[in-house]
Formats: structure tokens, C-alpha cells, sequence
């Protein structure tokens, strides 16, 4: 039991952003939310944070622990809830966010079956690209495509996903297929574009992970119209894996640095940290953690 304060506490420090902040939270004295941590630390033989009279830096040993420490405590309140909760029906309002394209494709699909399931709840499935501001928004569940760092967010993986810079055969039949980085200097690439500024492309070079600017003549904030470009052949994308996977399946694109891939920026649906989450909003990330890991989903779902 001592363990599990440990790491409840090292969570909460985080997230409150200062021992006082957790100590006011859980109704003790800060010098022994001090004491948990100087606890946990030396049971693990590492140092997670470091501490000073002004803030809080997670070491990088601390923030691979607290990935696992959110990952194992959502996973403990969710199977907690689930046994007192079983009979109970989710009901109320769901506001819910995902990028558009994945949304599109692989979220308001889902929606209707969801909701003659829980015939007690009403959904608002709110599409667009920027990652929107969870907690400040009320967004109950956001789909989120990317590496989590928010601390301030419970994070459930729903399906791994990978990217990869593509192009039509013709495209590589007139321009040559690139075989190292370097080379995407002199091939058009069409890159996405987020607020006016254009976002670069993420690979793993050398056992580092490096993100370049690349160039090229149309760029768009749109990530279908730059599958569209790829397609006609008009340059190189960078597309995830969920989006191109049928057209490299049936020729229509060809991957390319592969050795380069970096990795996966996998599929989440992030939530607000709530000790009590509304049976709505587990409901609706288990309907989709289940749904996308069926054995025949991402085959019979890409590219609709």
C-alpha cells in the first residue's frame, strides 16, 4: 500500500505543479508529500524531479515513470469504476475533438453505433487540426495523433500508428526514388501547414530523432488535399500510416526512407485527470479501444 501512495503522490505533485499544491490537495503537511517522493526515489535508485524553492523539473527518468504511473492508474480507477458502476447507464452530453481527416474516417463512423449503444447520451464531434486546450475548452475526450506530453492529461492509447513519406510511381519514375535525407532537398515534398507556419518532417537519423524543413511548391493545411497531391503525383508526403495505407497496398503510392521511419506517433484519446470519470466518456473510449482493435478493422476501414 505504501508503494502505491508513492506513486499516486509523484503523480499528483506533477500535476499540481508543487508539493504544497498536492499537500493542500490531499490534506497533509507538504514536508510528507516530501518524504513520499524521497521514498520513491531512493526505492527505484533514481532521481525523477528536481526540486527547487520555485518549480518542479521531471528528470527524463521521471517522465518515462509518470507516462507508466498515468497509464497504471487510469487502468486501476477504470477497472475500480467498472465494478461499481456495472449496472449503472452512461448518460449526458459528450463534447468530443479529433483531427479532421482521422475523424472523418475513423471517429464519426463509429458515432451512431456508440450511441444506440448508450441511448442516454448526445455526442458533439468537433473536427479540426490544432490540438485544442482540453481542460480550458470542456472538451471531454480529445483524439489525439502524437507523442503525450501534457502531464496535466490522462492519455489511453487506442491503436499504434507510424508515418511515411510517400509518392505516386510516376512522381518516383521521373524524379528518382531518395535513398538517404539529404536527398529530399532536391525532390518537391509537400508539407502541412498549421496557423501560417509550416510543420517539418520527424525521422530517426543516425539514433537520433530529427525533424526537417523540407521544400516545395504547394503546401496546405489540409492533410487530405496533400494526400490528393501525392496521389497525382504532384511530390512527396509525409501521411500517417491509417490515411495512405490502401493506396501503398494497391501500388497507388510507394514508401520511401523507410530505414529513416521514426517512431510511431500513435493513436490516444486524452481526458481531463478526473478521480471520478463520467461512465460517458469510459464508455466511449472503450467502444473505440475495442472497435480499432479488431482483427479487420484497419482493412476494412482504410481509406473509406
Amino acid at each position: 500500500m505504501g508503494h502505491f501512495r508513492q506513486i499516486s503522490t509523484f503523480v499528483e505533485v506533477v500535476a499540481r505543479g508543487s508539493l504544497s499544491a498536492a499537500a493542500r490537495a490531499e490534506g497533509i503537511a507538504p514536508a510528507m508529500i516530501g518524504r513520499r517522493l524521497d521514498a520513491l526515489e531512493s526505492r527505484l535508485g533514481v532521481k525523477l524531479l528536481q526540486r527547487t524553492t520555485r518549480k518542479l523539473v521531471l528528470t527524463d527518468e521521471g517522465a518515462a515513470f509518470l507516462e507508466d504511473c498515468q497509464r497504471i492508474l487510469a487502468e486501476l480507477e477504470e477497472a475500480e469504476s467498472a465494478v461499481s458502476e456495472r449496472s449503472a447507464r452512461a448518460t449526458g452530453h459528450l463534447l468530443v475533438s479529433a483531427p479532421a481527416g482521422f475523424g472523418r474516417q475513423h471517429v464519426a463512423p463509429l458515432v451512431p453505433s456508440f450511441l444506440l449503444e448508450h441511448r442516454d447520451v448526445t455526442l458533439n464531434l468537433n473536427l479540426n487540426d490544432r490540438v485544442v486546450d482540453v481542460i480550458g475548452e470542456g472538451v471531454d475526450v480529445a483524439i489525439r495523433i502524437a507523442s503525450l506530453s501534457d502531464s496535466n492529461l490522462i492519455g489511453v492509447k487506442l491503436a499504434d500508428n507510424h508515418r511515411v513519406v510517400v509518392g505516386a510511381p510516376a512522381y518516383l519514375k521521373r524524379h528518382g526514388t531518395p535513398q538517404t535525407l539529404d536527398d529530399l532537398a532536391r525532390h518537391n515534398c509537400l508539407p502541412i501547414s498549421s496557423e501560417g507556419s509550416q510543420r517539418g518532417w520527424t525521422f530517426h537519423d543516425g539514433g537520433k530523432i530529427v525533424t526537417l524543413k523540407v521544400g516545395g511548391n504547394m503546401v496546405c493545411n489540409d492533410g487530405a488535399v496533400l494526400h490528393d497531391w501525392a496521389l497525382a503525383g504532384r511530390g512527396l508526403a509525409w501521411r500517417s500510416m491509417w490515411e495512405v495505407g490502401p493506396e501503398i497496398a494497391a501500388g497507388r503510392l510507394v514508401p520511401v526512407l523507410e530505414q529513416y521511419a521514426a517512431p510511431g506517433n500513435d493513436i490516444y484519446a486524452v481526458f481531463a485527470q478526473r478521480r471520478h470519470l463520467p461512465l460517458r466518456i469510459r464508455s466511449f473510449v472503450d467502444f473505440l479501444r475495442h472497435a480499432y482493435s479488431q482483427p479487420d478493422y484497419w482493412r476494412n476501414n482504410l481509406g473509406n
